[in-house]
């Protein structure tokens, strides 16, 4: 064959890779108000800087008639691009080919990618939209599943994984997206679970919708399995685009530092008046955050999951930095399983990847009740003492207003190694509340006094002025300082550049046992 020809092959084999599924596939897929696997590429990444692996890769099943059609790509597209000028690795599975079902080729070209990422220290980025293993190629498509699985668990801690769900995600295909950083879904268009509607109803008689069962909403606000949720693709691609901005490329690399015009010393007075007056009134957290941030960029993540702990990404003085605050305004801040877990999961996916934490406290306790504690509230809330505890990464802390019993000790104290410890004058740091600690201070007191709310009144201001204030922890070397709400931004971001070079290990074990 001429060197003409062979220029022709290629070429023609490229356009049948472009393809896809063909003319009808393409459409189909754009009626569902989905982009194809290609289209989504070019949305997510730089313009011109995706270079694609094993476009030739076609299925080896001689079963079943398909020995006849061996499509090119298989089913996925894989290879690498940048975000800003950044490397990513992606592969973006393609509906159009055999519904995205997964074969063994299929998920060779995916750990192909994962491998190279590792190597060569870049994030992961996987765009699910398929219908699961494709049934005619039996142990095979399970065995490619179980490669993809073991690629996701080494890579873990390394890169930063993300998964996007813009279609179906069903039975073992789960798997994946649940180990990886972070999972982000669509809207009306994609969903996960393991079993699907048909098969609950013929188990259990319970009659469940898709969306119902899986849907981006139910994962987004029950599961917790969802970490962001977005009205359309284009929204979720501009999402992922502008949390990659917060991520480093490895463990080997500390996130990029950007330059803001926010002046790192700014001063808010608006923050002296955030608290209500009475410490039992609610008040939104996220008032906060966005005031001492850089620019008030707040990515907030996980924000329809346990709404009482608020977790995102932010920066100070061009920093990134994971915050971690108690949301006064669901469930008066206090800590429950679900918040436990969410907080756990993501100080660890910071500290991973040496993103400093902010911690603003406002903690009233541990929510009490049988439906907390047959859930595992001391399991669970031993996850984020166990998190905390083991990071290594820069940590300020910033006690609001109050911080009692046993949740004090667990949201990021001084005693489980805080590096900079500030408090507002507004804040309580005791064993209990003053109106449960009175109960059993001043019993005889309240019996005996001829005005019990009179008394009871003046003895929660006295327990206030002996237990329930910043000085006492600050005397004691637990509070590094009281400072003015105004000026908060000013003092994180000075204890985070102090801290820039912070070094700091663990004891050599294998590997720690968090109570999982």
């Amino acid at each position: 064959m001429s060197i003409d020809r062979k220029l022709l092959d290629l070429a023609n084999r490229r356009e049948q890779a472009l393809a896809g599924g063909g003319e009808k596939r393409v459409a189909k897929q754009h009626e569902q108000g989905k982009y194809t696997a290609r289209e989504r590429l070019e949305r997510i990444l730089d313009e011109g800087s995706f270079t694609e692996l094993d476009a030739f890769v076609t299925h080896r099943c001689a079963d079943f008639g398909m020995d006849a059609d061996h499509p090119l790509t298989d089913g996925v597209v894989t290879g690498w691009g940048t975000i800003d000028g950044r490397r990513v690795f992606v592969f973006s599975q393609d509906f159009t080919i055999w519904g995205g079902s997964l074969s063994k080729a299929y998920a060779e070209k995916i750990c192909k990618i994962m491998d190279l990422a590792v190597t060569v220290g870049a994030p992961i980025i996987g765009l699910n939209d398929s219908g699961g293993a494709r049934i005619q190629e039996g142990v095979d498509a399970l065995a490619g599943y179980a490669d993809i699985f073991l690629k996701n668990v080494l890579a873990s801690g390394q890169v930063p994984q993300i998964s996007l769900i813009l279609g179906p995600c069903a039975g073992g295909a789960v798997y994946s997206p649940a180990i990886t950083d972070l999972v982000m879904m669509v809207r009306d268009t994609s969903y996960m679970f393991l079993t699907g509607p048909k098969v609950v109803e013929q188990v259990t008689r319970e009659k469940v919708t898709t969306d119902q069962l899986g849907g981006a909403d139910v994962h987004a606000s029950r599961s917790g399995v969802a970490h962001l949720v977005a009205d359309t693709e284009d929204d979720a691609f501009a999402t992922l685009r502008r949390l990659i901005g917060f991520l480093p490329q490895s463990c080997r690399e500390k996130p990029p530092v950007v330059a803001s015009d926010d002046p790192t010393d700014r001063v808010d007075r608006e923050l002296d008046l955030v608290l209500p007056d009475h410490p039992n009134q609610p008040y939104d957290v996220r008032e906060v955050i966005t005031r001492v941030v850089d620019d008030a960029d707040f990515l907030e993540i996980q924000p329809d999951f346990a709404p009482n702990l608020v977790i995102g990404f932010a920066r100070f003085g061009g920093r990134p930095t994971g915050i971690v605050a108690n949301q006064p305004q669901a469930l008066a801040g206090v800590l429950d399983n679900n918040a436990s877990i969410k907080g756990a999961r993501f100080v660890r996916f910071c500290d991973a990847f040496s993103i400093p934490l902010v911690t603003f406290e406002d903690v009233p306790g541990f929510m009490p009740g049988t439906v907390q504690e047959y859930g595992g509230i001391i399991r669970n809330g031993a996850k984020l003492l166990f998190a905390f505890a083991e990071a290594t990464v820069p940590k300020v802390t910033v006690v609001l207003r109050k911080a009692y019993g046993g949740a004090y000790c667990v949201m990021s104290s001084k005693h489980i190694r805080s590096d900079v410890n500030l408090a507002w004058p507004t804040a309580e740091i005791a064993v209990m509340g003053p109106d449960g600690a009175i109960e059993i201070i001043y019993r005889a007191e309240l019996a005996a006094a001829a005005d019990r709310q009179a008394a009871a009144d003046q003895l929660k201001q006295q327990y206030r002025d002996l237990f329930a204030n910043p000085y006492v922890a600050a005397r004691k070397g637990y509070i590094d300082d009281v400072i003015n709400p105004s000026e908060t931004r000013a003092h994180i971001v000075n204890a985070l550049e102090m801290l820039a070079d912070k070094r700091q290990t663990n004891p050599p074990v294998k590997h720690s046992n968090i109570p999982l």
